[in-house]
């Protein structure tokens, strides 16, 4: 079996040592290159070239945003699912994508976990998110937020900029503090529209919205956060939109979300499940995250699922 180890070395948690202890676990499984990505982009460009290739295996050790550019590589020009298998070997802050797969946010144990279902040869078939926004389009492997989902990230980000180390406290402080400015408040409108469509076909208008491709939407330390309970790998798309981003609104929304049974509801929750498009028009140029990491500011925002189009090693 032929792999490729794509090594993203300044994510939170990786280091060089988990990288060899990866590498010579895997030894005596795969045929292993390994490569450190060299900044932005870097992922798309070593996913295309391992399906160009015609590798088996393509085994990320890092955060869900290194994990995002080798999808885009892998299924950039058309579903992956005869082409590399991905797998994912926690490396970063969150680690959605891995945890949603299954995995153990310890890379050690990731890492035999991994190998286990690569000697039972395990694996099955995924969707994917293609996300329309501007002149651009990237695929998404979990979410997609539009206003104050993105706002917050967009803070984190900044704060990581000035050495802050990526944590769920540095995420609810960031949190907070947009609330406590009005974010979301006085923002843009987004209309949601989709197919199958919400609400006996009418348009629904919304001061956030965050899409998923999977349950959950993202983690709090060890708990998961379910903004779209019902979303599946095996489905189409999934929404969570708030009419009304009010601090005592979204705190509700929040806490309803990390329940042992969660279920997001209320006059102010719009729900959406298994949608086959998603498209959101905001009224002026709007912060837009993707799979944890900030797009930019886009007025509109066109999501289409598609199934089957990633093989993963899980």
């Amino acid at each position: 079996m032929r792999g490729l180890l794509v090594v993203n070395p300044v994510a939170t948690t990786t280091t060089e040592r988990v990288r060899d202890v990866l590498a010579t676990a895997l030894a005596a499984d795969v045929s292993l290159e390994t490569i450190v990505t060299k900044g932005r982009g870097h992922g798309v460009e070593l996913g295309a070239h391992a399906r160009e290739l015609g590798v088996d295996v393509v085994i990320v050790l890092g955060g869900d945003g290194t994990v995002n550019e080798v999808v885009n590589g892998l299924v950039g020009s058309g579903p992956a699912g005869e082409g590399p298998a991905l797998a994912v070997v926690p490396g970063g802050s969150t680690n959605v994508f891995a945890r949603a797969l299954g995995y153990s946010l310890s890379p050690v144990e990731a890492t035999g976990e991994l190998l286990g279902a690569l000697r039972e040869g395990r694996s099955r078939q995924v969707s994917v998110g293609l996300a329309h926004y501007g002149d651009q389009h990237r695929y998404f492997a979990f979410c997609l937020g539009m206003g104050l989902d993105a706002d917050v990230v967009a803070a984190v980000e900044r704060r990581r900029e000035k050495g802050r180390r990526s944590t769920p406290g540095l995420f609810l402080r960031c949190a907070l503090a947009e609330l406590a400015r009005g974010g979301g408040r006085g923002g843009p409108g987004i209309t949601v529209t989709s197919t199958p469509t919400a609400d006996d076909g009418e348009p629904v208008e919304v001061a956030l919205a965050i899409v998923c491709n999977t349950r959950p939407w993202t983690y709090l330390n060890n708990r998961p956060v379910a903004a779209c309970p019902e979303a599946s790998f095996d489905t189409g798309l999934d929404l969570l939109g708030l009419r009304k981003a009010r601090a005592t609104s979204v705190i509700r929304t929040g806490l309803q979300m990390l329940g042992r049974n969660p279920e997001p509801h209320g006059r102010n929750v719009v729900g959406l499940h298994d949608a086959a498009s998603i498209t959101l028009r905001a009224t002026r140029p709007t912060a837009v995250q993707m799979d944890g990491e900030v797009l930019g500011y886009f007025e509109s925002v066109e999501l289409t699922n598609h199934a089957h189009a990633l093989r993963v090693i899980a």
